[in-house]
């Protein structure tokens, strides 16, 4: 009888890629993906980027023990930044965990699944952040067969001062070109017409490599693999976003007119507080500069609020900043304390009431600036590809514009992985919605090839 396993994947979309790789692996080596209550291993792939992420990882991880008590299974591995944030205080608390495994040594985990069945507890936490013990395999089994994440580097030096990144995912590395081309051709040749390549900073691509290779090198080779149809890259860091980007976007046009570049804070006393390695003016001249060689942009970013030590003037000049730059959409959170950051540790920590106060002021205006922009589509004729259900929508499929807007549409299964001309008729500041004029079928590349 085959040995059978369940995924829970949380945070990231370098998350997916990972759980989609071991999902991978284990199915090539027969192993049979099932429900978790009846699995006999649950992977975990964690988040630690808030607590709040981690509480919930908790929560589940003690539910699984009320099973594991009564049925002695399933058995838990806890995979990536939670696992190497927490380590062997996992394996000690939770009898239900037997497998502790931070996320540059996910390579190890299909070896060594047999034996934690066994109840044989293992842990393999990245001691040295230079080391990888990585997944040799692209992502071919997945829930979407049209469309990819693909991880082009691992890990970060920035270390602004707020983020546990730097300290869970270890130091940057990039991965060898050749490898991800390969990937990439392999994830065509199984169907996959759009790829998004992943990093925490992407723009730090191939600063590692002494042969002048970049990112806008990788961005051009990838655009050009026959078969596939679009390319999307997050996320960005202003600091290290080059002209280069821009012309290779400007000159390519299966790159998708989409960038995420998060700036943080509409102050430069608070910039320089987080580490950022920028100012506003800066931010603002390469936003400029994106608009104007590549006009159909939508430029996207992140946002915290409540800051330490961020003052009322700190607050307004972000609401200025806001207004100015017109973003189509912000990742807003208030800041949230991580252990182990300086920030945690910063003076003048601001109130949990003032940080929601200013929080829902930030959402309120940007609300209103991304209902504008997507209002002011309505009428228009736009390229989607229909990747999938839309959430609580009977008879609603959703898909995604070049500039990465989602839409909402009326049919059914048969529209999925096809690329439409939608009109569109309405919209709210989260989704567009339309109709279907033209669809072009791309069903028959579209068989998952294990």
């Amino acid at each position: 009888m085959a040995l059978s396993f369940a995924m829970d994947i949380y945070g990231c979309q370098m998350n997916q890629y990972d759980g989609d790789r071991l999902r991978t692996v284990l199915t090539q080596e027969g192993w049979l993906e099932t429900d978790p209550s009846c699995a006999d291993i649950v992977i975990m792939i964690t988040c630690s980027i808030r607590e709040k992420a981690e509480q919930k990882v908790l929560s589940e991880i003690g539910r699984y023990g009320r099973i594991y008590r009564t049925k002695g299974r399933p058995v838990l591995a806890v995979v990536g930044c939670m696992a190497q944030n927490m380590g062997l205080e996992l394996l000690r608390k939770f009898p239900q965990v037997k497998a502790v495994v931070g996320p540059r040594h996910i390579g190890r985990l299909p070896d060594v699944l047999e034996g934690v069945l066994n109840h044989k507890a293992v842990a393999y936490l990245d001691e040295d952040p230079r080391e990888m013990v990585d997944l040799e395999v692209a992502p071919l089994v997945r829930n979407n067969p049209f469309k990819a994440f693909v991880t082009i580097a691992h890990g970060c030096d920035n270390f602004c001062t707020y983020c546990i990144v730097p300290y869970v995912r270890g130091r940057f590395v990039s991965r060898h070109p050749s490898e991800i081309l390969k990937e990439v051709n392999e994830l065509v040749e199984s169907g996959v017409i759009e790829v998004t390549l992943l990093g925490q900073n992407v723009d730090s691509y191939g600063k590692d490599f002494d042969n002048g290779y970049r990112f806008s090198n990788l961005l051009r080779d990838v655009s050009r693999i026959p078969g596939l149809l679009r390319v999307r890259f997050t996320t960005s860091h202003p600091k290290d976003f080059t002209d280069d980007v821009i012309e290779v976007m400007a000159s390519e046009p299966k790159i998708c007119p989409a960038i995420n570049l998060p700036i943080q804070s509409g102050s430069n006393r608070i910039l320089k507080k987080m580490n950022r390695g920028y100012t506003v003016e800066h931010y603002e001249e390469i936003v400029n500069h994106i608009r104007e060689a590549v006009p159909e942009v939508a430029i996207t970013s992140d946002l915290i609020v409540g800051f330490p030590g961020e003052a009322e003037d700190d607050f307004k000049d972000t609401l200025e900043m806001l207004k100015r730059m017109q973003f189509d959409l912000v990742h807003t959170a208030a800041y949230s304390p991580r252990n182990g950051t300086p920030a945690a540790v910063m003076p003048d920590q601001v109130p949990e009431e003032e940080k929601k106060r200013r929080l829902a002021i930030v959402n309120e205006l940007q609300d209103g600036i991304s209902l504008q922009k997507n209002l002011s589509l309505i009428g228009n004729v736009v390229e989607v590809l229909i990747d999938g259900y839309a959430p609580k929508g009977k008879s609603m499929l959703q898909g995604r514009t070049p500039t990465d807007k989602v839409v909402l549409i009326p049919g059914d299964e048969d529209m999925l992985g096809k690329l439409c001309q939608v009109h569109v008729t309405n919209a709210s500041h989260w989704y567009l919605y339309g109709e279907i004029i033209s669809s072009k079928d791309f069903s028959d590349v579209l068989e998952v090839k294990l």
